[in-house]
């Protein structure tokens, strides 16, 4: 069983533009107050019979939401599951999920979030069958799901973990230590959830009989704070929001393994033969095998990766894989068991990411992937047809195309033809996905394929009412090319003023974010920040982005290069790049500004710092300014801890080269950043002033990391606008 979602829509669309072709300049106000806002379908789930699939849908007229049944083939609707103007306790809900068999569906109501990814809200069990509505509990829960037999709900209350029987209605606390701030049951705490990309951290086995959970101790990890303003006329005095928050170096929570058995109601903890002095488990996992747990122990450094196969029954344990890595080992979402237990995994041990076949001792089986390019998403196994469906970027790496492969590793054949960018959406069979493609020039196109052959079944939407919308619009094609800096051809693309002229001399404008892994030159749709930058050519600007080293999918030795030194390579490449650009007769090399948000707001600052020959003017949006600042596991996996390697930390961090500023430089955070804290620049402010440099700077009052609500957006886009016009 798998849940996904997709959007049939791209993040943008025109509605009522004029109809003189290219003349018309988008406005920020259009971008930021929804003129090119797009419907979108949400919360998509492939039935487990594989010809189907329902939706969430929301019905503005009524104001109700309801689960809607398509056929995959047809794409007419079948049948309705559930609205909520059946269910008197529930005006609308906002997510759902099936159970494994599809008789209960746990609805979701009064949704609020606590960060990136959790939530707390009420949830209801609907039942298919007799059509009956459960309240799962009165308080707002985390995380309820279901046990594969569909008979019990497991949620996070407080700290606590609780399941629920659906037959007799009673519910029963399993766990009882949880205290906030100190102990948390089967829930992540803020560093796993922001570095690992979880919340929920308890697992059903196959026969429903067990629960394996992580427990955190935050006890000893240090608290940081933050001041809440509210509004004003409502609060007089401001509110702290006080949570745990392990800075590179500090003290990590406790974390360890427990195996709850409902029969005997009793919890065991995990105990293995390795001793592990501080460490971290990303990833919890049942096999088929009921009695047989899987669970991914990392080292601190995260250079040296375990999977662990835990017989709950027996009380054994043993490692079935261990990989290393003189940089880092990434941790992989794709462990698949077969049948028989055996798995797949992917790694990037050849230098590569690829997809390899290991039976259930850990023994390789055969490595099914191979090449000189990286596996970008897996997309799973059909047991019927012994093939492997994965996305990778073997036609260039800002490309993505679909690909089936049999589990021998041969047979390969490509499922997508257009150059861009391709996702697919499999059924739960594997005799259809939904190919989701773009690229530069061509905004999304939806079509339902054949798993076997990729051939298409159906065009869905292709958008091109979008496309011809645009043609109003004074926009310019983004170009696509590599240049080479410091030994390496580097991905880029550069958006020309639409009516660009070669003998004249424009400034230039360059957007990067670089954080390991990461990809922003990428032959795919408009995203916000690129209709800004249409906006900023049209202005007679020209933009660049350079993905430089450090960044993804140009396989292990090109990302992991900047180890230990993070801000240094990749500095050095948007500082030489910018050299190089500056030589074209086109461009003013004395009018080069540079911006990046996050981890791109501590490379524009450094760029403005170490590259102060090069770059005029520079915009840093909730910049780390420190590395000292960051939380424990995204830091140490690329720097180690600062007691180890201080003069990475030392000689990277833009607040240790304040001296150099010569040019313009305009900071930006959000106060209620609980990712890249606003301490980060209220010290760097600090120290702009105690060396005498003039500077701009703008705080967004109890605003997050994303910095938005209501006029928010269009504010900031505005100031940077004006100091961009002013400034170069």
């Amino acid at each position: 069983m798998r849940e996904f979602k997709y959007f049939l829509l791209s993040i943008f669309l025109v509605i009522a533009l004029s109809s003189t072709a290219q003349t018309k300049e988008i406005s920020l106000e259009e971008i930021w107050n929804g003129a090119f806002r797009t419907e979108r379908l949400d919360v998509l789930h492939s039935m487990k019979n594989g010809q189907e699939y329902s939706v969430l849908n929301f019905d503005r007229v009524s104001k109700s939401t309801s689960i809607d049944v398509y056929d995959y083939k047809t794409l007419s609707k079948v049948k309705t599951l559930v609205s909520s103007l059946d269910i008197d306790a529930i005006p609308y809900f906002t997510d759902y999920t099936f159970s494994s068999d599809e008789s209960k569906i746990i609805l979701a109501t009064n949704v609020e979030s606590i960060f990136r990814r959790s939530t707390l809200g009420h949830f209801f069990v609907y039942d298919t069958e007799d059509a009956s509505v459960t309240l799962i509990a009165e308080d707002r829960i985390q995380e309820p799901t279901f046990s594969p037999d569909a008979t019990k709900v497991a949620f996070g209350l407080n700290n606590n973990l609780y399941v629920k029987d659906l037959v007799s209605g009673e519910t029963k606390q399993i766990t009882f230590d949880g205290e906030k701030n100190k102990i948390i049951n089967g829930i992540t705490d803020w560093v796993y959830e922001e570095e690992f990309g979880f919340v929920r951290a308890f697992e059903w086995n196959a026969d429903s009989d067990r629960i394996a959970y992580i427990r955190f101790d935050e006890t000893e990890v240090p608290e940081f704070s933050m001041d809440v303003y509210g509004q004003y006329g409502k609060d007089l005095y401001q509110t702290q929001q006080v949570f745990k928050y392990p800075k590179a170096g500090e003290k990590n929570a406790v974390v360890s393994l427990h195996l709850y058995d409902l029969e005997k109601e009793e919890a065991s903890e995990v105990v293995l033969d390795k001793a592990y002095s501080d460490f971290y488990i990303p990833r919890i996992k049942w096999t088929n095998d009921a009695d047989v747990l899987s669970a991914q122990y990392t080292n601190r450094h995260q250079n040296e990766l375990d999977l662990w196969m835990i017989n709950a029954r027996k009380g054994k344990a043993e490692i079935v894989l261990a990989e290393k890595d003189a940089a880092y080992v990434d941790i992989t979402d794709n462990l698949t068991f077969l049948k028989d237990n055996s798995f797949i995994w992917t790694s990037e041990k050849d230098g590569f990411n690829h997809i390899y076949h290991y039976d259930k001792k850990g023994k390789l089986i055969n490595q099914i992937t191979k090449g000189n390019w990286d596996v970008t998403n897996y997309y799973g196994f059909d047991e019927k047809t012994n093939r492997i469906y994965y996305q990778s970027v073997e036609n260039g790496s800002i490309n993505r195309d679909v690909y089936a492969i049999d589990v021998k590793g041969v047979k390969k054949t490509r499922l997508t033809s257009s150059t861009g960018t391709n996702n697919a959406s499999f059924s739960a069979d594997f005799t259809y996905f939904i190919n989701t493609f773009s690229n530069a020039s061509t905004p999304p196109e939806y079509t339902l394929n054949e798993a076997v052959s990729g051939k298409i079944v159906k065009r869905i939407k292709d958008n091109q009412s979008l496309a011809k919308s645009l043609e109003a619009y004074k926009l310019s094609e983004k170009e696509f090319s590599t240049i080479q800096v410091n030994g390496n051809d580097l991905n880029m693309w550069m958006i020309k003023p639409a009516d660009f002229d070669y003998n004249k001399q424009y400034p230039l404008f360059m957007y990067q974010y670089s954080g390991p892994g990461s990809q922003q030159v990428s032959n795919s749709w408009n995203s916000a920040n690129d209709y800004w930058h249409q906006h900023l050519a049209q202005q007679g600007y020209i933009v660049v982005c350079v993905d430089g080293r450090g960044t993804g999918f140009k396989g292990a030795a090109f990302k992991k290069v900047t180890q230990k030194e993070l801000g240094k390579y990749e500095v050095e490449d948007q500082i030489d790049a910018a050299k190089l650009l500056g030589e074209r007769p086109y461009i003013d090399a004395s009018r080069i500004g540079i911006w990046g948000w996050s981890y791109g707001g501590f490379m524009s600052s450094n760029a403005l710092l170490k590259g102060n020959d090069v770059f005029k003017m520079a915009i840093a949006v909730a910049p780390v300014t420190s590395w000292r600042f960051y939380d424990t596991i995204y830091t140490e996996r690329y720097m180690t801890t600062p007691q180890e390697n201080p003069s990475g930390y030392d000689e990277n961090s833009p607040i240790n080269h304040v001296d150099k500023l010569k040019g313009n430089y305009l900071l930006i955070h959000g106060s209620s950043d609980d990712n890249v804290h606003v301490q980060n620049t209220m010290l760097m402010v600090e120290a702009l002033v105690q060396a005498n440099k003039q500077f701009e700077w703008m705080i967004y009052p109890d605003k997050n990391h994303g910095i938005y609500g209501g006029n928010t957006r269009l504010h900031l886009y505005t100031k940077m606008t004006n100091y961009i016009k002013e400034n170069l």
